[in-house]
């Protein structure tokens, strides 16, 4: 379906083409000022997987990056955090949210709870501090140094919740050298983002650094119902950071204090956009049109706030003591038309559906301190003790039934403590440990509140009783790197990890009851190799991996009980493998890419959920006799069974600089979108893909770029919702446009 702004699409296309075809036989013969080196080798690639600094090809783990050209190409439409997600095999993300509350998933293991108090089993850290919630999840990033994609438990190091990864996120730092850049990109869709940072040296002693960005997107989507053009899809977004750091003998301090502002359009829902028996998208699917007769066209308002102060001291004996003190702050909401449509439709829809959400004086508090030695000997360690404390309030709005606020309380404190030693120069074994303590707390504020159901005798005061719970866990590592050659290495990683206990109050907007799940442990085994080959031009790493999750924490949702209740299953298991891989074929062509195979399964024989209401879509699972689904042998839900991800560069010198063509795609293979399954809610071959046509000048340090995201314009289903109709959500619109870059030094 042609979207109404396809003629300034268009437009911008026949640009890109021009571009690339229009440079003149004379210019690409000129000389370039750019001196070609004879080395082609990749650069070293370190990471902080290990809350050191190392290269990539010697830590025992399973870790990509994303950074510079590559992360700057997929966020250069404006796209938030989930643009991650089919970028580097084995993660995924989603949102039915909006914007606002993503979640992660890893080697096909996350959390599909749309409520803002959900636990995801994939953590987000954020220059070294954790985002548990997630609305602080959802930063955006911006002056990035690089991304870094953590495969497989990680309890040792970075705690409980960490049973299927983690994504850490390294901005960039102060520094006594000056240096500024700009960033502008202007698309479709009054795509309109500015990005920006400048620092230097204020004294001998202490350098900043300021980051602010701008995205802005018109709103597209029409209100048929309501008959209101361009109210939905935009949104705005503001984000600044600031840095001071003061280094001055053995002491380094960095304070890190950062803001969002988001201004914004939630997941738009629309109604039965799948046929009954058909998972495609049917005739009913307009991307720039929807019926909405509730829901105030689904808008969406959050604020964070945070800081954080980072300090290490160098004592005596090469040892060095860090801590780091942090605070997080958010509030805001959301609303959204969950059935999609109006009572005349798109199809059957039996009862209208509205809700809100609001996040309360979310207040989070972070404590670690760390002791590590220098990595200069035989042995080298760190040991460490953490803090963590958080309180919010969520409040659920329905229409009928009127607002209902819950209370959450998370504190929990660990002690680790790992160790790495050289059995010889080319061997190393490391092991870790952690003990965890974590209390959870939950108690009901005001309920029903101007809720028409309490007014005609639908609903009554409840008197719920405050839910504790609480757990403690040993988390543990024991990994092997061993050094074939220089450039060659095999390793293997036994780890043990666990997500503490999750409370879930949702449902208690419609008179139902909190839900608790236990704490979910995992057991994981993984090998792998990672080699510089063919004279450190091309950089292959591979890992196979299997891990077993007892009790694993899941969330039933939607189906014909409407409800979003937590649940233990008794056991899942995944197992598969990734490759990571870059190629320098020549100084001016590389490839890179990789692919991901998991196989994820339920093992509970007596696991049972509901199915969709209505009647609508056409369950595959055996059922019982009340029209409940066995759940028992299906994959976990939004686990891609595959992701296969190419990227590629090629440049030509021109006169004082460079013309260059970048491209990538990402294949999403089959995903299960629910727990139980249904022909209409699995989804397979997703695909989207990206092109970027630009001219780098050298000696004026400045870019220009012509860029595509989803230049195919995909219609990727990214979920659905079931209690009601065959209701689905769907990925970024297709945004071209032009980018000018210029770096300051």
């Amino acid at each position: 379906m042609k979207s109404k702004h396809s003629v300034l699409a268009m437009q911008i296309h026949a640009a890109l083409v021009v571009a690339a075809v229009g440079l003149s036989p004379v210019a690409m013969a000129q000389e370039s000022d750019k001196a070609k080196q004879d080395d082609q080798q990749l650069e070293r690639i370190t990471v902080t997987a290990q809350k050191r600094v190392q290269s990539t090809q010697e830590v025992p783990i399973s870790v990509a990056t994303l950074g510079g050209e590559k992360f700057d190409a997929i966020f250069a439409g404006g796209d938030d955090i989930q643009a991650l997600a089919v970028k580097v095999p084995g993660l995924y993300a989603e949102s039915s949210n909006g914007r606002a509350a993503p979640r992660f998933y890893i080697r096909g293991l996350g959390n599909t709870d749309f409520d803002l108090a959900a636990s995801q089993p994939v953590s987000i850290i954020m220059d070294d501090v954790v985002m548990e919630n997630v609305i602080l999840k959802s930063f955006p990033l911006f002056d990035m140094e690089a991304v870094e994609v953590i495969r497989g438990p990680q309890g040792t190091l970075f705690g409980r919740n960490t049973t299927a990864g983690i994504i850490k996120f390294n901005t960039a730092k102060p520094r006594q050298d000056f240096d500024a850049y700009t960033k502008l990109s202007v698309g479709n869709l009054g795509t309109l983002n500015f990005e920006g940072a400048a620092g230097g040296g204020l004294s001998d002693n202490l350098s900043a650094r300021v980051s602010v960005l701008s995205q802005n997107r018109d709103d597209y989507i029409d209100n048929s119902f309501k008959k209101e053009q361009d109210v939905m899809g935009g949104f705005d977004e503001k984000a600044g950071r600031v840095q001071f750091l003061y280094e001055s003998g053995d002491i380094a301090a960095l304070l890190n204090v950062h803001g969002r502002k988001l201004d914004g359009t939630s997941s738009v829902f629309r109604a039965n956009v799948f046929d009954k028996g058909s998972s495609g998208l049917n005739n009913n699917y307009d991307r720039d049109s929807v019926a909405y007769n509730q829901g105030d066209n689904n808008f969406q308002q959050y604020d964070n706030f945070g800081a954080s102060f980072k300090l290490d001291v160098d004592l005596s004996a090469g040892m060095t003591f860090t801590s780091i003190t942090a605070q997080e702050n958010a509030d805001g909401k959301g609303k959204g038309d969950i059935d999609g449509g109006t009572e005349a439709g798109p199809g059957f829809i039996p009862f209208q559906a509205v809700t809100e959400d609001q996040l309360e004086d979310l207040e989070q508090f972070t404590q670690e301190f760390r002791l590590a030695s220098d990595t200069s000997g035989d042995v080298d360690w760190q040991v460490g003790a953490y803090y963590f404390d958080s309180s919010f309030g969520v409040t659920s709005v329905d229409g009928f039934y009127g607002a209902t606020t819950v209370y959450h309380e998370n504190t929990s404190w660990a002690l680790f403590g790992q160790s790495t030693y050289n059995l010889s120069d080319r061997w190393d074994v490391t092991a870790g440990v952690r003990y965890t303590y974590d209390e959870k707390g939950f108690t009901v504020g005001k309920q029903n509140v101007d809720g028409f159901a309490l007014v005609i005798g639908a609903a009554q005061i409840q008197n719920y009783a405050p839910v504790d719970v609480d757990d403690d866990e040993i988390s543990w590592e024991l990994a092997t790197n061993y050094r074939v050659t220089d450039n060659y290495s095999v390793f293997g990683r036994l780890a043990h990890g666990f997500r503490a206990q999750s409370i879930q109050g949702r449902d208690l907007a419609f008179e139902g009851n909190p839900s608790v799940a236990d704490s979910e442990t995992i057991d994981s085994v993984e090998f792998g190799a990672k080699a510089d080959l063919l004279g450190n031009t091309l950089r292959l790493n591979g890992a196979v991996f299997y891990y077993n999750i007892n009790d694993i924490q899941l969330s039933a949702i939607g189906g014909a009980s409407q409800g979003n209740a937590l649940l233990n299953a008794d056991k899942g298991t995944g197992y598969g493998f990734e490759v990571d891989a870059d190629w320098r074929v020549t100084s001016s062509l590389t490839l890179g890419g990789g692919f991901s195979y998991n196989d994820t399964e339920l093992k509970d024989a007596n696991l049972l959920v509901a199915t969709c209401g209505s009647g609508a879509c056409t369950p595959t699972d055996r059922l019982n006799a009340q029209g409940r689904a066995y759940v028992d042998g299906n994959p976990f839900p939004q686990a891609p069974k595959t992701i296969l991800t190419l990227n590629g560069r090629y440049d030509f010198p021109v006169q004082g600089g460079e013309v260059y063509l970048y491209g990538d795609i990402a294949f999403q293979g089959k995903t299960n979108l629910f727990l139980y399954e249904a022909k209409e809610f699995a989804v397979d071959d997703n695909q989207e893909a990206g092109l970027r046509i630009g001219y780098l000048n050298y000696d004026g340090n400045y870019e220009v770029a012509l860029f595509g995201r989803n230049i195919t314009d995909e219609d990727n289903v990214k979920g659905a919702i079931d209690f009601n109709n065959n209701t689905g959500f769907v990925n970024e619109p297709r945004i071209i446009g032009v980018e000018f870059k210029k770096n300051f030094f």
